[in-house]
């Protein structure tokens, strides 16, 4: 199987581009006003009207009202949603659209229930734990703590670059990785050398599987 690559984090259009030219599967938009890579509607509105066919897009939320989201939904063309907060699994089913849980993997974490509790999930996306940040931390877990087998796509983040993203792959083998700082030249501004760099890793990485 082939790993899926996300980039997330996008806040110019011309990046994003950029990545769907390289072959990024899915890009993620966060819409989080804490996160430095926040973008407002009409920012999100651009750099989707900007991409090619067959790049899905990714809409984070944190812990987001539910009239802020519908209002995201109505004017921005989104395919799947992310929740990185602490979104019990019936608030995440209320919009009728695909979506991923994030985990925060912090000790005790138990996967196999997590997977079970939000089973209607197209994914859960394993992410650092940090007592300060809701992700984008750029911090690595121990990935001997993911089980093998899991009722769900594991989407592997927290602490990826072009350095242990072949690692990644072959130690995890997740249905997907999701980078964000670890393609940037600055927070919110992506690099186009590491990006080509990292899906090239995850493609090598494959290879050996």
């Amino acid at each position: 199987m082939r790993t899926r690559v996300k980039i997330c984090g996008f806040t110019r259009t011309e990046d994003a581009v950029c990545a769907a030219q390289l072959g990024v599967d899915a890009i993620g938009l966060v819409f989080y006003p804490p996160s430095p890579r926040n973008v407002d509607i009409d920012q999100a509105i651009k750099i989707v009207n900007a991409l090619p066919a067959f790049v899905s897009i990714v809409a984070l939320f944190v812990d987001e009202r539910e009239s802020r989201i519908r209002e995201v939904l109505e004017r921005v063309s989104i395919d799947c949603l992310q929740f990185h907060g602490d979104e019990p699994a019936e608030a995440c089913r209320l919009y009728g659209k695909r979506y991923m849980k994030a985990v925060r993997m912090e000790g005790g974490i138990d996967i196999s229930g997590l997977a079970l509790q939000y089973h209607d999930a197209t994914g859960l996306l394993l992410d650092a734990y940090h007592p300060g940040a809701k992700g984008g931390t750029g911090s690595r877990f121990d990935w001997s703590r993911i089980p093998e087998h899991c009722a769900l796509p594991i989407v592997l983040a927290g602490g990826l670059d072009r350095n242990n993203a072949r690692q990644a792959v072959q130690a995890v083998r997740p249905y997907a990785l999701d980078v964000s700082s670890g393609v940037e030249a600055e927070k919110g501004v992506k690099d186009a050398l590491k990006m080509a760099a990292f899906i090239r890793e995850v493609n090598e990485g494959d290879k050996i599987i």
